[in-house]
């Protein structure tokens, strides 16, 4: 896919992975449509990515809403036009020993992390359908593949996420619609910063921009070939 021109939708593009991925769009020259839940980092985020050659819209919108994702996705087709990218990247995570763990957890990541992608998904790929062109990718996660101490509701989430995404793979690649499942190891983020069961060591694991480099390679491939499912770890963790 050639990418200039583009509208490209990331969620959770305030921090992290999705802000990487951002910058990575913006560099080749595609629209932005950017949202998350926390105004000011998201309108920080805006501000950096914003050039005299970028049209970029940045909306706080709480993907695991409805109306937040209609209101998101009207105001990215009216000010861009249709997508032709999501990324579904808005995720949250909720760690303890299985018995340490509450109902409001186990509601919460799987309000954002699955919810949150289901209706994000829903609002921007009848558009691609319609275009009969379009890539999904949706930011998983190897505890999606391997369980660990700690990680029952957050592993379970990206279960689904995984799930998800190779019935959505296989229900949409007859509209030309390619969708793919990114699966990152531990990644040098804010998601770690308020989590004392989790800790990975800053210098050992990935950067965002690992990750993001990685999705702008599937993003471009051919159109006739796709990466439905590609893990991405640490070399030496």
């Amino acid at each position: 896919m050639d990418l200039e021109g583009r509208t490209a939708v990331v969620t959770g593009a305030s921090t992290g992975i999705g802000r990487a991925i951002a910058a990575k769009l913006a560099a080749a020259g595609c629209r932005l449509g950017l949202c998350a839940r926390r105004e000011e980092p998201l309108f920080e985020t805006a501000e950096e990515l914003r050039s005299p050659g970028t049209q970029l819209l940045a909306i706080p919108t709480d993907v695991s809403k409805e109306d937040d994702v209609r209101r998101f996705a009207a105001a990215i087709e009216e000010q861009l036009g249709p997508a032709s990218i999501l990324v579904n990247n808005a995720g949250i995570g909720s760690f303890g020993r299985f018995l340490e763990l509450s109902t409001a957890d186990f509601d919460d990541t799987f309000a954002v992390n699955v919810r949150g992608l289901f209706l994000c998904a829903q609002a921007f790929i009848p558009g691609m359908v319609k275009a009969r062109d379009g890539v999904v990718v949706n930011i998983a996660s190897l505890a999606g593949k391997n369980a660990f101490p700690t990680g029952a509701v957050y592993a379970a989430s990206k279960h689904a996420v995984l799930g998800m995404s190779k019935s959505m793979m296989l229900d949409l690649r007859e509209h030309n619609v390619r969708v793919l499942a990114i699966c990152p190891g531990s990644v040098h983020t804010p998601f770690f910063d308020d989590q004392d069961h989790v800790t990975p060591d800053p210098a050992r694991i990935m950067d965002p921009s690992d990750v993001a480099d990685l999705v702008l390679t599937a993003i471009r491939l051919s159109d006739r070939a796709t990466v439905s499912e590609v893990e991405i770890r640490p070399v030496n963790p």
